[in-house]
Protein backbone atom coordinates (compact mmCIF):
# COMPACT_ATOMS: atom_id res chain seq x y z
CA UNK A 1 0.00 0.00 0.00
CA UNK A 2 1.22 3.59 -1.03
CA UNK A 3 1.51 6.47 1.57
CA UNK A 4 -1.10 8.58 -0.36
CA UNK A 5 -3.71 5.56 -0.03
CA UNK A 6 -2.77 4.78 3.77
CA UNK A 7 -3.40 8.50 4.29
CA UNK A 8 -6.65 8.58 2.43
CA UNK A 9 -7.46 5.47 4.39
CA UNK A 10 -6.01 5.75 7.58
CA UNK A 11 -5.93 9.68 8.17
CA UNK A 12 -4.06 9.27 11.80
CA UNK A 13 -1.42 6.36 10.42
CA UNK A 14 1.67 8.54 11.24
CA UNK A 15 0.72 9.41 14.96
CA UNK A 16 -1.99 6.81 16.16
CA UNK A 17 -1.06 4.18 18.26
CA UNK A 18 -0.36 0.71 16.86
CA UNK A 19 -3.04 -1.47 16.06
CA UNK A 20 -3.08 -5.37 16.63
CA UNK A 21 -2.03 -6.42 12.75
CA UNK A 22 1.00 -4.35 13.62
CA UNK A 23 2.06 -6.26 16.75
CA UNK A 24 4.15 -9.29 15.49
CA UNK A 25 6.15 -7.21 12.89
CA UNK A 26 7.10 -4.68 15.73
CA UNK A 27 7.97 -7.00 18.07
CA UNK A 28 10.42 -8.79 15.69
CA UNK A 29 11.90 -5.48 14.17
CA UNK A 30 12.64 -4.43 18.23
CA UNK A 31 14.22 -7.90 19.28
CA UNK A 32 16.28 -7.16 16.43
CA UNK A 33 17.49 -3.72 17.18
CA UNK A 34 20.54 -2.81 17.82
CA UNK A 35 20.13 0.62 19.88
CA UNK A 36 17.61 -1.18 21.69
CA UNK A 37 19.47 -4.26 22.49
CA UNK A 38 22.32 -2.20 23.16
CA UNK A 39 20.47 0.40 25.49
CA UNK A 40 19.37 -2.66 27.38
CA UNK A 41 23.06 -4.51 27.76
CA UNK A 42 24.07 -1.12 29.37
CA UNK A 43 21.89 -0.89 31.69
CA UNK A 44 21.17 -5.03 32.70
CA UNK A 45 24.93 -6.30 32.01
CA UNK A 46 27.71 -3.21 31.96
CA UNK A 47 30.88 -5.33 32.21
CA UNK A 48 29.86 -8.44 30.16
CA UNK A 49 28.72 -5.47 27.49
CA UNK A 50 32.62 -4.08 28.03
CA UNK A 51 33.71 -7.05 27.31
CA UNK A 52 31.63 -8.95 25.08
CA UNK A 53 29.12 -6.45 23.28
CA UNK A 54 28.01 -9.11 20.47
CA UNK A 55 27.18 -11.89 22.81
CA UNK A 56 25.63 -9.43 25.37
CA UNK A 57 23.23 -8.50 22.76
CA UNK A 58 22.46 -11.65 21.48
CA UNK A 59 21.40 -12.42 24.82
CA UNK A 60 19.06 -9.17 25.14
CA UNK A 61 17.66 -10.67 22.22
CA UNK A 62 16.63 -13.91 23.22
CA UNK A 63 15.48 -12.42 26.63
CA UNK A 64 13.10 -9.81 24.71
CA UNK A 65 12.03 -12.78 21.88
CA UNK A 66 11.13 -14.99 25.36
CA UNK A 67 9.16 -12.10 27.60
CA UNK A 68 7.12 -11.25 24.11
CA UNK A 69 5.95 -14.51 23.31
CA UNK A 70 2.28 -15.15 23.02
CA UNK A 71 1.81 -11.56 22.53
CA UNK A 72 -0.25 -11.04 19.30
CA UNK A 73 -2.24 -8.45 20.37
CA UNK A 74 -2.17 -4.69 21.88
CA UNK A 75 -3.91 -5.91 25.02
CA UNK A 76 -1.51 -9.13 24.87
CA UNK A 77 0.97 -6.45 25.31
CA UNK A 78 -0.54 -4.30 28.30
CA UNK A 79 -1.19 -7.20 30.37
CA UNK A 80 2.81 -7.61 30.40
CA UNK A 81 3.25 -4.28 30.94
CA UNK A 82 0.68 -4.90 33.93
CA UNK A 83 2.69 -7.06 35.78
CA UNK A 84 5.99 -4.78 35.52
CA UNK A 85 3.47 -2.63 36.94
CA UNK A 86 2.89 -4.80 39.66
CA UNK A 87 6.67 -5.25 40.53
CA UNK A 88 7.49 -1.74 40.13
CA UNK A 89 4.83 -0.54 42.45
CA UNK A 90 6.38 -3.45 45.05
CA UNK A 91 9.65 -1.79 44.44
CA UNK A 92 9.47 1.50 44.35
CA UNK A 93 6.63 2.24 45.89
CA UNK A 94 4.67 2.29 49.39
CA UNK A 95 1.44 2.26 48.24
CA UNK A 96 -1.34 3.62 45.95
CA UNK A 97 -4.62 4.58 46.02
CA UNK A 98 -7.02 5.69 43.61
CA UNK A 99 -10.53 7.28 43.99
CA UNK A 100 -13.13 8.39 41.78
CA UNK A 101 -12.96 5.75 39.02
CA UNK A 102 -15.88 4.23 40.30
CA UNK A 103 -18.48 7.46 39.55
CA UNK A 104 -17.28 7.33 36.10
CA UNK A 105 -19.33 5.14 32.92
CA UNK A 106 -17.42 2.01 32.50
CA UNK A 107 -18.70 1.78 28.88
CA UNK A 108 -18.05 5.36 28.14
CA UNK A 109 -14.73 6.84 26.46
CA UNK A 110 -13.25 10.25 28.47
CA UNK A 111 -10.66 12.79 27.47
CA UNK A 112 -8.65 12.57 30.66
CA UNK A 113 -6.66 15.74 31.54
CA UNK A 114 -4.32 15.47 34.07
CA UNK A 115 -1.31 17.65 35.90
CA UNK A 116 1.89 15.88 34.98
CA UNK A 117 5.17 15.24 37.44
CA UNK A 118 6.54 12.43 35.48
CA UNK A 119 6.86 11.78 31.75
CA UNK A 120 5.55 7.90 31.59
CA UNK A 121 4.33 7.43 35.10
CA UNK A 122 1.39 9.94 35.29
CA UNK A 123 -0.60 8.18 32.25
CA UNK A 124 1.07 4.21 33.59
CA UNK A 125 -1.13 5.20 36.74
CA UNK A 126 -4.02 6.03 35.28
CA UNK A 127 -4.02 2.58 32.98
CA UNK A 128 -3.38 0.74 36.23
CA UNK A 129 -5.95 2.03 38.03
CA UNK A 130 -8.32 1.25 35.29
CA UNK A 131 -6.92 -2.16 34.64
CA UNK A 132 -7.80 -2.76 38.30
CA UNK A 133 -11.04 -1.35 37.76
CA UNK A 134 -11.43 -4.01 34.61
CA UNK A 135 -11.43 -0.53 32.37
CA UNK A 136 -10.11 -0.38 28.98
CA UNK A 137 -6.71 1.46 28.97
CA UNK A 138 -6.07 4.99 27.63
CA UNK A 139 -4.14 6.34 24.52
CA UNK A 140 -1.54 8.45 25.64
CA UNK A 141 -0.48 12.01 24.02
CA UNK A 142 2.95 11.68 24.08
CA UNK A 143 5.27 14.57 22.59
CA UNK A 144 7.76 13.94 19.44
CA UNK A 145 10.35 15.52 21.11
CA UNK A 146 10.39 12.00 23.30
CA UNK A 147 10.79 9.96 20.23
CA UNK A 148 13.99 10.47 19.28
CA UNK A 149 14.80 6.57 18.55
CA UNK A 150 12.88 4.48 16.53
CA UNK A 151 12.54 2.01 18.82
CA UNK A 152 11.41 4.44 21.44
CA UNK A 153 8.68 5.21 18.75
CA UNK A 154 7.86 1.43 18.31
CA UNK A 155 7.71 1.12 22.01
CA UNK A 156 5.77 3.98 22.57
CA UNK A 157 3.09 3.21 20.19
CA UNK A 158 2.71 -0.18 21.26
CA UNK A 159 1.58 1.15 24.52
CA UNK A 160 -1.44 2.72 22.71
CA UNK A 161 0.36 6.27 22.43
CA UNK A 162 -0.20 8.87 20.06
CA UNK A 163 2.46 11.28 18.72
CA UNK A 164 1.95 15.13 19.28
CA UNK A 165 3.93 17.38 17.24
CA UNK A 166 6.37 19.90 18.88
CA UNK A 167 9.24 19.83 16.49
CA UNK A 168 6.93 21.18 13.99
CA UNK A 169 7.97 24.46 12.40
CA UNK A 170 6.27 27.28 10.41
CA UNK A 171 2.54 28.30 11.02
CA UNK A 172 0.90 26.03 8.11
CA UNK A 173 2.69 23.25 8.91
CA UNK A 174 2.12 23.30 13.13
CA UNK A 175 -1.79 24.52 12.50
CA UNK A 176 -1.81 21.18 10.00
CA UNK A 177 -0.49 19.31 12.38
CA UNK A 178 -2.56 20.72 15.09
CA UNK A 179 -5.72 19.76 12.87
CA UNK A 180 -4.53 16.33 12.63
CA UNK A 181 -4.23 16.18 15.95
CA UNK A 182 -7.25 17.28 17.40
CA UNK A 183 -9.11 15.43 14.21
CA UNK A 184 -7.78 12.28 15.81
CA UNK A 185 -8.62 13.13 19.95
CA UNK A 186 -12.44 13.78 18.38
CA UNK A 187 -12.46 10.63 16.50
CA UNK A 188 -11.01 8.61 19.14
CA UNK A 189 -13.72 9.44 22.01
CA UNK A 190 -16.54 10.45 19.55
CA UNK A 191 -16.50 7.79 16.80
CA UNK A 192 -14.13 5.07 19.02
CA UNK A 193 -15.49 5.61 22.35
CA UNK A 194 -11.98 5.17 23.34
CA UNK A 195 -10.59 6.96 26.38
CA UNK A 196 -7.80 9.47 25.89
CA UNK A 197 -4.92 11.38 28.71
CA UNK A 198 -3.30 14.10 28.12
CA UNK A 199 -1.53 16.14 30.54
CA UNK A 200 -3.06 20.06 31.14
CA UNK A 201 0.21 21.42 29.39
CA UNK A 202 3.19 20.90 27.52
CA UNK A 203 6.32 19.04 29.73
CA UNK A 204 6.44 18.35 33.26
CA UNK A 205 5.41 20.59 36.47
CA UNK A 206 9.11 20.67 37.64
CA UNK A 207 8.26 23.87 40.03
CA UNK A 208 5.26 21.46 41.84
CA UNK A 209 3.10 24.36 40.33
CA UNK A 210 0.20 22.61 38.23
CA UNK A 211 -1.50 25.10 36.04
CA UNK A 212 -4.05 24.42 32.64
CA UNK A 213 -3.05 25.82 29.35
CA UNK A 214 -5.87 26.93 26.95
CA UNK A 215 -4.12 26.52 24.44
CA UNK A 216 -4.29 22.93 25.17
CA UNK A 217 -8.21 23.38 25.03
CA UNK A 218 -7.90 25.35 21.80
CA UNK A 219 -6.12 22.39 20.54
CA UNK A 220 -8.49 19.78 21.65
CA UNK A 221 -11.71 21.52 20.56
CA UNK A 222 -10.18 22.70 16.91
CA UNK A 223 -12.15 19.36 14.76
CA UNK A 224 -15.42 20.11 16.50
CA UNK A 225 -15.40 23.76 15.71
CA UNK A 226 -14.17 23.47 12.17
CA UNK A 227 -16.82 20.76 11.37
CA UNK A 228 -19.97 22.88 13.50
CA UNK A 229 -18.74 26.18 12.86
CA UNK A 230 -22.11 27.31 14.59
CA UNK A 231 -21.54 25.31 17.66
CA UNK A 232 -20.02 27.23 21.06
CA UNK A 233 -17.18 25.71 22.66
CA UNK A 234 -19.26 24.47 25.35
CA UNK A 235 -20.69 21.94 22.92
CA UNK A 236 -16.95 20.97 22.24
CA UNK A 237 -16.03 20.18 25.47
CA UNK A 238 -19.01 18.40 26.23
CA UNK A 239 -18.71 16.02 23.29
CA UNK A 240 -14.75 15.68 24.11
CA UNK A 241 -16.64 14.27 27.99
CA UNK A 242 -13.11 15.85 30.17
CA UNK A 243 -12.65 14.73 32.96
CA UNK A 244 -9.68 16.15 34.63
CA UNK A 245 -7.44 13.24 36.75
CA UNK A 246 -4.89 14.52 39.10
CA UNK A 247 -1.93 12.77 40.83
CA UNK A 248 0.57 13.28 43.50
CA UNK A 249 3.64 11.80 43.95
CA UNK A 250 4.97 11.82 48.35
CA UNK A 251 8.86 11.90 46.73
CA UNK A 252 9.34 12.57 43.11
CA UNK A 253 12.28 10.00 41.85
CA UNK A 254 13.55 13.35 39.55
CA UNK A 255 13.37 15.69 42.08
CA UNK A 256 16.90 16.71 41.90
CA UNK A 257 17.03 16.61 38.24
CA UNK A 258 14.60 19.04 38.48
CA UNK A 259 15.91 21.19 40.66
CA UNK A 260 19.02 21.48 39.01
CA UNK A 261 17.18 22.66 36.27
CA UNK A 262 15.05 25.07 37.67
CA UNK A 263 18.36 26.47 39.39
CA UNK A 264 20.10 27.02 35.91
CA UNK A 265 17.07 28.17 34.58
CA UNK A 266 16.57 30.82 37.04
CA UNK A 267 20.28 31.83 37.46
CA UNK A 268 21.65 31.57 33.74
CA UNK A 269 18.27 31.90 31.72
CA UNK A 270 17.95 28.76 30.51
CA UNK A 271 18.72 24.73 30.50
CA UNK A 272 20.27 22.50 28.21
CA UNK A 273 19.05 18.90 28.24
CA UNK A 274 21.51 16.20 27.03
CA UNK A 275 20.87 14.12 24.07
CA UNK A 276 19.20 11.39 26.07
CA UNK A 277 18.17 13.27 29.64
CA UNK A 278 14.30 12.42 28.83
CA UNK A 279 15.20 8.76 28.36
CA UNK A 280 17.09 8.83 31.63
CA UNK A 281 13.96 10.21 33.36
CA UNK A 282 11.94 7.82 32.26
CA UNK A 283 13.78 5.35 33.58
CA UNK A 284 14.40 6.82 37.03
CA UNK A 285 10.94 8.08 37.88
CA UNK A 286 9.95 4.14 37.07
CA UNK A 287 13.20 2.67 39.20
CA UNK A 288 13.16 5.48 42.07
CA UNK A 289 11.44 5.69 45.39
CA UNK A 290 8.14 7.18 45.34
CA UNK A 291 6.64 6.44 48.60
CA UNK A 292 3.12 6.79 48.45
CA UNK A 293 0.84 7.45 45.22
CA UNK A 294 -2.57 8.71 44.90
CA UNK A 295 -4.83 9.46 42.39
CA UNK A 296 -8.26 10.76 41.68
CA UNK A 297 -10.68 10.80 38.64
CA UNK A 298 -12.50 14.16 38.34
CA UNK A 299 -15.83 14.97 37.10
CA UNK A 300 -16.34 15.39 33.40
CA UNK A 301 -16.88 18.98 32.26
CA UNK A 302 -20.56 20.29 30.82
CA UNK A 303 -21.14 23.01 28.26
CA UNK A 304 -21.25 25.96 30.35
CA UNK A 305 -17.99 26.60 29.52
CA UNK A 306 -17.64 29.62 26.71
CA UNK A 307 -13.54 30.73 26.69
CA UNK A 308 -10.73 27.99 26.69
CA UNK A 309 -9.60 29.99 29.98
CA UNK A 310 -12.69 29.00 31.71
CA UNK A 311 -12.21 25.16 31.20
CA UNK A 312 -8.90 25.79 32.15
CA UNK A 313 -9.93 26.90 35.37
CA UNK A 314 -12.24 24.31 36.24
CA UNK A 315 -9.56 21.93 34.94
CA UNK A 316 -7.47 23.79 37.86
CA UNK A 317 -9.56 23.73 40.35
CA UNK A 318 -10.39 19.80 39.99
CA UNK A 319 -6.65 18.98 40.00
CA UNK A 320 -6.04 21.35 43.05
CA UNK A 321 -9.29 20.80 44.95
CA UNK A 322 -7.98 16.60 44.60
CA UNK A 323 -4.19 16.96 45.06
CA UNK A 324 -3.65 14.54 47.80
CA UNK A 325 -0.89 16.40 50.18
CA UNK A 326 1.62 14.01 51.47
CA UNK A 327 4.21 14.95 55.19
CA UNK A 328 6.76 15.49 52.72
CA UNK A 329 4.64 18.79 50.88
CA UNK A 330 3.88 19.95 54.61
CA UNK A 331 7.64 19.58 55.46
CA UNK A 332 9.45 21.35 52.87
CA UNK A 333 7.48 24.29 53.71
CA UNK A 334 8.04 24.29 57.19
CA UNK A 335 11.91 23.67 56.13
CA UNK A 336 11.88 26.58 53.63
CA UNK A 337 9.76 28.82 56.58
CA UNK A 338 7.14 29.85 54.65
CA UNK A 339 3.25 30.32 55.48
CA UNK A 340 2.99 28.79 58.96
CA UNK A 341 -0.23 29.32 58.79
CA UNK A 342 -0.65 26.74 55.76
CA UNK A 343 1.08 23.59 57.32
CA UNK A 344 -0.89 21.11 58.63
CA UNK A 345 1.34 18.42 60.65
CA UNK A 346 -1.28 16.10 62.90
CA UNK A 347 -0.35 13.20 60.09
CA UNK A 348 3.63 13.48 59.65
CA UNK A 349 4.99 11.13 61.87
CA UNK A 350 8.87 10.85 63.17
CA UNK A 351 8.92 8.47 60.82
CA UNK A 352 8.00 10.74 57.98
CA UNK A 353 10.55 13.74 59.09
CA UNK A 354 13.26 11.32 59.25
CA UNK A 355 12.48 10.01 55.97
CA UNK A 356 12.43 13.52 54.23
CA UNK A 357 15.43 14.87 56.36
CA UNK A 358 17.50 11.90 54.63
CA UNK A 359 16.02 12.72 51.48
CA UNK A 360 17.44 15.80 51.81
CA UNK A 361 21.05 15.47 53.30
CA UNK A 362 21.30 13.59 50.21
CA UNK A 363 20.71 16.71 47.96
CA UNK A 364 23.77 18.83 46.74
CA UNK A 365 23.02 22.40 49.38
CA UNK A 366 23.21 24.26 46.30
CA UNK A 367 20.03 22.81 44.72
CA UNK A 368 17.84 22.96 48.44
CA UNK A 369 16.03 25.50 47.60
CA UNK A 370 14.81 24.46 44.20
CA UNK A 371 14.20 20.70 45.89
CA UNK A 372 12.06 22.42 48.64
CA UNK A 373 10.14 24.37 46.26
CA UNK A 374 9.09 21.71 44.12
CA UNK A 375 6.83 19.91 47.45
CA UNK A 376 6.29 23.24 48.62
CA UNK A 377 4.53 24.31 46.10
CA UNK A 378 1.65 22.34 46.26
CA UNK A 379 0.29 23.02 49.52
CA UNK A 380 0.80 26.94 48.88
CA UNK A 381 -1.50 26.33 45.30
CA UNK A 382 -3.85 24.03 47.04
CA UNK A 383 -4.74 26.39 50.05
CA UNK A 384 -5.25 29.21 47.06
CA UNK A 385 -7.81 27.17 44.95
CA UNK A 386 -9.56 26.40 48.08
CA UNK A 387 -10.08 29.86 48.34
Amino acid sequence: MTATSDATLDPWHDIRPYQDHEVAATLARLSEDPELLDALTRYRLPRLTRLMPRLSRTLASWVIKREVKGVDTIRDFQNRIASYMQRMLRDSADDFRVDGVENLDPETGYLFIGNHRDISLDPAFVNYALYLAGRDTVRIAIGDNLLKKPYVTDLMRLNKSFIVPRSVRGKRAMLAAYQQLSGYIRHSICSDNHSIWMAQREGRAKDGIDRTDPAIIKMMTMAHRMHNRDAGLGAAIEELRLVPVSISYEYDPCDVQKARELKATSEEGGYKKSEFEDISSIVAGITGYKGRVHLRFGTPLDASFDTPEAAAAEIDRQVLGDYHLFPSHYLALETLGEHPELLDMKEVTEADRTRFNERLAAVPEALHHWWLRQYANPVINCASAAR
